[in-house]
């Protein structure tokens, strides 16, 4: 064999390999399908954005698989982040919005029954870069967050391992707010209907990019008023709500603030399971970026109301591993105000459950 030949044989070997790559995946997902965990019951901005997803992105993916929802919810999101890593296929064929408290939780060491870790995850991306609002009902006399901390005011909140209850439990415990933590809704809907019924006076967290896609008349209404915003800047519609990065804290606490308003710019984390091989990971995040250009999918976010402020999987895996790997001395202290005091909790009636 000739030089000359043996160099072009090399060039089409080249030149061939990215197509015989998407070959490849394309044959390993056309005819399956691809199941979309939700850690939440129906309804809600978990629940919302993931069938949006679901109804989208399945075509952009190589093969063109089905995509189905499917409900898994328990433990604030721990039961669907332990179903991905360790029992579900590690092949590229779950998905799921991780629950966005869970990369805290697995950083402090909060609950034991997490059993993943969250940087072994490949991640696709951040679908929507919101503050989280802790808000009271209209017709709470808790109205500021200074009243917050002078008046006893009830919120509701899911599992342990949910920013629901670290969120307030925190605002207790660095800014000195009167929050009482009820315990153990099934999701964001069921704490809704409970502030609706007068059950509870407020919601322990919910971004407003959830409120716009589930409950858009709440925030049309006022119907609910946001105390605190969590984040790394103000929603610019909410330029008069607080935001815990301006608190006047000390100069010790005030790691915790930087390190919680990190914490939840990790937004709506979409994820595959750890072990996925490479070449299915890129092309789930490239099939992430092509649905956040498909008309179709702008055109129903845009009529559903859901924000979509995404941020790429690369960056948003490596804002998780900074969380988890964040020096000793603040995680020491975050797990001392992360945690609830017993006074300031409360279970949900059995039945309510």
């Amino acid at each position: 064999m000739t030089v000359k030949l043996r160099n072009a044989i090399l060039i089409a070997t080249i030149l061939s390999a990215p197509s015989a790559l998407a070959d490849s995946i394309s044959d390993f997902y056309k005819g399956k399908t691809i199941r979309f965990i939700i850690r939440t019951p129906p309804g809600g901005d978990y629940d919302s954005y993931s069938r949006l997803f679901a109804r989208h992105m399945g075509r952009n993916v190589p093969g063109q698989p089905q995509m189905t929802p499917q409900n898994m919810i328990g433990g604030g999101g721990i039961v669907a982040a332990n179903f991905m890593g360790n029992v579900g296929p590690k092949d590229g064929t779950i998905i799921s919005i991780i629950s966005q408290g869970l990369p805290v939780d697995q950083a402090l060491g909060l609950n034991p029954s997490l059993k993943v870790d969250l940087r072994q995850f490949n991640w696709i991306g951040n679908i929507v870069d919101a503050n989280q609002l802790l808000v009271t009902w209209h017709t709470s006399p808790t109205k500021t967050l200074e009243q917050a901390k002078s008046r006893v005011t009830p919120i509701g909140s899911t599992g342990a391992g949910s920013i629901s209850v670290q969120l307030p439990a925190f605002y207790n415990n660095v800014l000195g707010t009167k929050f009482r933590i009820i315990l153990g809704y099934a999701g964001g809907q069921a704490v809704d209907l409970a502030m609706e019924t007068g059950e509870v006076e407020g919601r322990g967290t919910n971004p407003l990019s959830g409120y716009k896609t589930s409950k858009p008349h709440y925030l049309r209404d006022k119907l609910i008023i946001p105390l605190i915003q969590v984040g790394l800047k103000k929603e610019p519609e909410l330029p008069d709500v607080p935001l815990l990065l301006d608190q006047a804290v000390t100069e010790e606490d005030k790691a915790l603030v930087e390190f919680m308003s990190l914490a939840v710019a990790v937004g709506r984390p979409l994820a595959t399971s750890p072990g996925v091989p490479p070449e299915r990971v890129a092309a789930l995040r490239k099939a992430f970026q092509d649905t956040l250009n498909d008309p179709e999918f702008v055109a129903e976010a845009a009529k559903t109301n859901s924000e979509i402020r995404p941020v790429s999987g690369q960056e948003l895996g490596a804002q998780i591993s900074r969380l988890i790997g964040a020096p000793q001395s603040v995680k020491d202290r975050m797990k001392i105000v992360l945690e609830p005091k017993s006074a300031d909790l409360q279970d949900i009636a059995p039945e309510k459950k």
